[in-house]
């Protein structure tokens, strides 16, 4: 998120309280910045739905030539209904349903991401029984540590997501026997929010691996493809908005080994419209109390959960304060759980009923997550170019 002006935050009082805010032009410029990195070495990148599918914010990652990596039956319909071409989509997730297949199919996408063996051979069924043939990549898991939050990680042994290694000479031999699958690819993704850019190295050594034993067991690869997982700069979001993309892709460039014949795709949500989105919210009340004081925003864990949910930081400014006494307050929201806490003793101007506060870096996994919980409904977006 830019800074907001003056203007912007005059605007903000005038709003019913909260919104989510979106900044399109810096979205925009991180779209920009990010493709032109990626066509420097010819990588394709699709973009990861599930991190926001407002849709303006659709709109305007479409007109710039990214593909669509979709995690349910009805994201892949949303992508293609908002102009994302049904050859640039692809279809992950490791529960997809009969019916959710059969749509995908029906759509001609370009590629289902397979996280089982069993997966496998249920697409095959449906694509026969549908007369369709399924481009496939099999997602493996390569054990590699992403070095973040637990509770995104996925590219360990122990995580839910993708085939471990030693199932692969099972699945070869599932593969041979399907009539109505080709695969073309295989495909990683080890976590979200990795700032240690060294995880993709040993990333990049395990495709090269894997890769390998698959060519040797006679499968030819079109197809790497190597996930998302870009993190950003939650802490300092104004002097950070878009992130080191040309370090990022320069590391696959330098890594991976990759043949005249094969391309690269990358699945990055998180890293393309997080720092586009804050969340503006007004202070319902101010209670001081003995060991804390509260302020208390008409916002809760029904507009951004990714605190309650694992203990997120975003960062929180006051907008409208022009006090310069600092005061500690636990940050919270109006919902009945002693969760919805968005900070602890974090420290801001004197604070009073009324002022405008915002939750930054929220344009990914805020307004997607949002819930009805409290019977609150869905809140409002705005717009910086309305």
């Amino acid at each position: 998120m830019t800074v907001l002006t003056p203007a912007q935050i005059t605007r903000f009082q005038s709003l019913e309280t909260p919104f989510y805010y979106y900044d399109l032009d810096l979205l925009e410029a991180t779209l920009k910045a990010c493709k032109t990195e990626a066509d420097r070495y010819g990588f394709h990148v699709h973009y990861a739905m599930k991190a926001n599918f407002n849709p303006r914010v659709l709109s305007v990652i479409s007109k710039h030539g990214f593909g669509a990596d979709c995690v349910s039956g009805n994201e892949v319909k949303k992508a293609v209904e908002m102009g994302f071409p049904a050859d640039r989509v692809v279809f992950a997730g490791v529960g997809k349903s009969d019916k959710e297949i059969i749509e995908a199919l029906a759509l001609d996408i370009f590629c289902f991401n397979v996280e089982s063996v069993q997966e496998l051979q249920v697409i095959d069924a449906l694509a026969k029984k549908t007369g369709k043939t399924a481009t496939i990549a099999l997602r493996i898991n390569p054990n590699v540590d992403a070095k973040t939050h637990y509770n995104i990680t996925t590219g360990l042994d122990e995580n839910k997501f993708g085939i471990n290694q030693s199932e692969l000479p099972g699945c070869v031999d599932v593969l041979k026997k399907c009539s109505n699958v080709k695969m073309t690819g295989i495909h990683f993704h080890v976590g979200s929010q990795i700032l240690d850019l060294s995880v993709f190295r040993e990333l990049c050594d395990a495709v090269n691996g894997i890769a390998d034993w698959f060519e040797s067991q006679g499968i030819m690869i079109t197809i790497l493809n190597v996930g998302g997982g870009l993190g950003i700069d939650y802490k300092h979001p104004q002097d950070n908005p878009i992130p080191a993309f040309a370090d990022y892709f320069k590391i696959f460039h330098e890594n991976l080994r990759v043949k005249s014949y094969q391309h690269v795709h990358f699945e990055l949500g998180r890293a393309l419209v997080a720092q586009s989105g804050a969340l503006i919210s007004r202070v319902l009340y101010i209670k001081n109390g003995i060991k804390k004081n509260f302020a208390i925003l008409d916002a809760g864990m029904t507009e951004l959960i990714r605190p309650m949910l694992y203990q997120a930081y975003h960062k929180i400014e006051n907008l409208t304060s022009s006090s310069e006494k600092k005061i500690s307050y636990d940050i919270v929201g109006p919902i009945c759980e002693s969760t919805d806490v968005f900070s602890k003793d974090l420290s801001l101007p004197e604070t009073q009923r009324g002022d405008l506060v915002a939750i930054y870096s929220t344009g990914a996994y805020g307004e997607v997550m949002a819930s009805d919980y409290n019977l609150r409904g869905h809140i409002a977006a705005v717009y910086s170019n309305d």
